[in-house]
């Protein structure tokens, strides 16, 4: 009787069976892979971030931010008063 002829790999698959169970193995893959995709952006200085232009935001655009709808009606009635 002979040992079967398996590869690294199918023995590395299967110890991770058999220790962490088939339910756990895909989750644990997909968090190496995460891992793996952080270590290798943080190393080369790329992130998806980095390919997105800033826009910059006009003054004009902020107009009623931070205030409330009470607040924004007093300044726009008291900005159409002509007496004012």
């Amino acid at each position: 009787m002979s040992v079967p002829n398996i590869g690294f790999t199918e023995m590395l698959l299967l110890v991770g069976v058999l220790v962490f169970g088939p339910k756990r193995l895909p989750e644990m893959g997909r968090s190496l892979g995460r891992g793996l995709r952080e270590f290798k952006e943080s190393v080369s200085g790329h992130s998806r971030d980095d390919d997105e232009e800033e826009v910059p935001v006009e003054p004009s655009d902020l107009e009623g931010v931070g205030t409330t709808p009470e607040e924004q009606a007093t300044a726009g009635s008291s900005a159409k008063s002509p007496n004012a």
